[in-house]
């Protein structure tokens, strides 16, 4: 249903809204819809820039309950208007952007802790809490979540479950759905439901693994219990820079197959070791791949960990040490990349071209994104680090950058070049053996390639959201599935 901002029906909906959560939290000033129009997606930002305008939503409503959640999904399919749920809108890939107008849920009010575990270590919240806030409740009981992105200041635990969210321990610890427990989640009719209270089980499919990921297409997400752990007795750092990228990629792979268990590793490309971590470090690197990594529990477990990862890099690899510095600098300025100073921003045109693969496939992903990206723009620069590291394989965090005079300053063709730049760096990631995206989420951006990606099992996805989502309400035109029908 569209909704005229001047007729009556518009301030009917708008006062069954209010009767939900009250006046002061349904908003529909300017300012209101302008913020929840623009998240880190590139294209709106430069949309913005441009003096174009984006798509806004209707009513920006924002919950303090599941129940209340409930309701509004419930009005939302009697008139059949587009539902977005929205954490701290930083997303980059447009997944919470209201392109078909309507109501975007802002969950930021369900941000109490309801309880910590201490004998199960887990923590249960509402998706609304800033991940920092929870990290920081769960530090004065002495426990950490171990999630700790770059974002965590200013993103929604909900926001990190919906796109399958990683931290820079997760080399250890995991993703953020190896960290579930269990789900509350409201469906796109208004249904309340909890998953399994325990993730690992043969009562039947795992409903959780369905909803995580689903980047509010499937329903609602509004309180998740998770595992949490003692913080350690010692993190100790290392970093090494080998000869060039592919002896620092043998060098880590073997690492991982030693089944050492590092709880994080970094390894850094021969450009942007150059150019960004020269810059961010201080550190004079112009030849070689620089690779860091790390340990942690207790000291003495550490310290072994670390003799026998010292020797893998030396007598195996020929790594010139770089010292406990060289890692601990990396540590405490790790989150640097995505500041002012550092990070890219309009109007330079950029992207991350994140994707996923095992070992046997993950250096021809590199190479062929690469060379498709320095062949097709050659305006572009294109650098990458590998730093979320799995038994098997490894993430590939790769960026493309246009200097802002090499941006066409019509939207249309800026949007046409940036387009361009993905279909042709994430087609050669899935001819390789790549996925679409490991850790930011498909989204609007993606969408266009998940039929790609799943080829004959994209009717089971459609499929699974016609079931629980009859009238296409639930953040439509989203993760390449339709809009509302």
């Amino acid at each position: 249903m569209k909704i005229k901002p001047d007729s009556y029906m518009y301030e009917m909906i708008r006062t069954e809204l209010t009767d939900v959560v009250g006046e002061d939290y349904v908003d529909v000033k300017f300012a209101d819809k302008f913020g929840h129009s623009i998240d880190y997606y590139w294209i709106p930002e430069m949309w913005h820039d441009r003096g174009k305008e984006c798509p806004k939503p209707d009513f920006v409503v924002h919950p303090s309950t599941t129940e209340e959640v409930s309701r509004i999904m419930k009005i939302a399919n009697q008139y059949k208007i587009p539902v977005v749920p929205w954490g701290g809108g930083s997303g980059s890939q447009g997944g919470a952007l209201p392109i078909y107008n309507g109501i975007v849920l802002d969950m930021k009010r369900m941000n109490k802790m309801i309880k910590i575990d201490k004998q199960a270590l887990t923590v249960t919240c509402q998706t609304g809490i800033i991940t920092k806030h929870l990290e920081w409740n769960c530090n004065k009981a002495g426990l950490s979540t171990m999630h700790l992105p770059a974002s965590i200041a200013c993103s929604t635990i909900g926001g990190f479950l919906a796109h399958r969210g990683t931290g820079v321990l997760s080399t250890k610890y995991g993703k953020i759905e190896d960290m579930v427990m269990s789900l509350e989640v409201v469906t796109p009719t208004g249904e309340i439901i909890r998953t399994l209270p325990v993730p690992r089980h043969a009562s039947g499919p795992d409903m959780t693994m369905m909803f995580l990921g689903s980047e509010g297409t499937l329903g609602v997400i509004t309180e998740v219990t998770l595992k949490v752990h003692p913080q350690p007795e010692a993190r100790k750092f290392r970093a090494y820079i080998f000869k060039d990228f592919h002896t620092a990629m043998q060098a880590g792979q073997t690492l991982m197959r030693s089944r050492l268990g590092p709880c994080a590793m970094r390894l850094y490309d021969e450009t942007e070791t150059k150019t960004h971590v020269s810059k961010v470090f201080g550190m004079d690197l112009d030849k070689g791949a620089y690779l860091v990594f790390g340990f942690d529990g207790r000291e003495k477990i550490v310290d072994l960990q670390m003799q026998y990862a010292r020797e893998i890099m030396e007598k195996e690899f020929h790594g010139k040490d770089l010292g406990s510095k060289g890692g601990e600098w990396w540590w405490e300025n790790k989150y640097k990349f995505f500041y002012p100073g550092y990070m890219f921003h309009v109007p330079q045109a950029f992207g991350t071209l994140d994707t996923v693969a095992d070992f046997s496939h993950i250096e021809n992903v590199y190479w062929a994104m690469k060379k498709v990206v320095n062949k097709e723009f050659p305006d572009a620069r294109f650098i990458g680090h590998f730093s979320h590291w799995y038994d098997w394989g490894c993430m590939l965090y790769a960026r493309f950058i246009f200097p802002g005079d090499k941006v066409p300053p019509n939207a249309q063709e800026a949007a046409a070049l940036y387009n361009a730049v993905w279909d042709k760096a994430i087609r050669a990631a899935i001819r390789e053996g790549g996925v679409i995206n490991e850790h930011h989420g498909v989204g609007l951006k993606l969408g266009r390639y998940v039929k790609d990606l799943y080829g004959t099992a994209m009717p089971v996805l459609e499929g699974l959201k016609k079931q629980l989502d009859p009238n296409g309400i639930m953040n439509p035109g989203k993760m390449g599935l339709p809009g509302c029908w």
